[in-house]
């Protein structure tokens, strides 16, 4: 499953880092079914952040991964 996400977030990175943020995968919690991750560089304080986590981030990683219930950032 861990592959899988990292293949998804792959996709989305380029986006962030042409906003000069980034994007790292954190951890997979199997039981709740939520991926985490940590937005780093110009995403970390960025006020957008957690618009660009639900309606971007999200949305395409529960596309790829239907089995993804929620993605959280730290």
């Amino acid at each position: 499953m861990e592959k899988r996400i990292k293949k998804a977030l792959e996709k989305i990175r380029p986006v962030m880092q042409a906003d000069g943020g980034d994007l790292e995968f954190v951890s997979w919690d199997e039981k709740t079914a939520t991926v985490q991750v940590r937005m780093v560089g110009m995403c970390a304080g960025c006020p957008m952040a957690q618009i660009t986590l639900k309606q971007g981030i999200e949305v395409e990683i529960k596309k790829a991964i239907p089995e993804v219930k929620e993605v959280v950032s730290i």
